[in-house]
């Protein structure tokens, strides 16, 4: 059994790894006796964080949202033009992407999609596209921008998830040049319409 650690310490360990488990397990597969071995626990020690692997599942989640939401953010917020910002962000996601893969495959994996857990990807990718949306500066609408915004939320996620599912190790500067490429050609020529 790990040493005792005070509680919010604890639970982000614990979330680590669970985060790691689901990843490689899926969410079906992985019972919390499975988690609290990996984390040398007891089972009752997962249930006094949360009260169900529902509820730990959806922690998981949520913490592997946020983590992509922070670090785009704080990739972007130095930047001063919009292909450096958009080049930013692309380059934080994927660098997280190659440096560990669970969190997006929890977080994009569909093989355990129930509606509630749906609900929780879609609130980060809303959030992403949220912090995207006021990046771009074209004199359009706010709803012609917000979907915009979600394009290239689509984009990241869907080189990400070839990158991922190759199964072969990648430059992530180098995927982020290339998306880059394409979406500041395409921002670029937008107008309103």
């Amino acid at each position: 059994m790990s040493s005792r650690l005070p509680a919010p310490e604890r639970r982000s360990q614990l979330l680590d790894v669970a985060l790691a488990m689901f990843a490689r397990k899926g969410f079906h597969d992985t019972s919390m006796n499975d988690v609290a071995d990996a984390a040398g626990v007891t089972k009752p020690v997962l249930y006094q964080h949360w009260g169900s692997k529902h509820a730990l599942y959806l922690a998981v989640l949520d913490e592997a949202g946020n983590r992509l939401v922070e670090t785009i953010a704080k990739a972007t917020a130095p930047e001063q033009n919009g292909h450096d910002k958009v080049f930013a962000g692309f380059a934080a996601y994927f660098r997280l992407v190659a440096e560990d893969h669970s969190p997006f495959q929890v977080l994009f994996d569909d093989s355990h999609r129930t509606e509630e857990f749906a609900e929780a990807t879609r609130g980060v990718e809303d959030a992403i596209a949220a912090g995207i949306a006021p990046l771009i500066t074209a004199d359009i609408e706010p709803d012609h921008q917000r979907l915009l915004a979600r394009a290239i939320v689509g984009l990241a996620e869907t080189v990400a998830r070839h990158l991922v599912t190759s199964g072969t190790p990648f430059d992530p500067d180098r995927a982020a040049r290339q998306a880059t490429d394409l979406a500041w050609s395409g921002l670029r020529g937008v107008r309103r319409v």
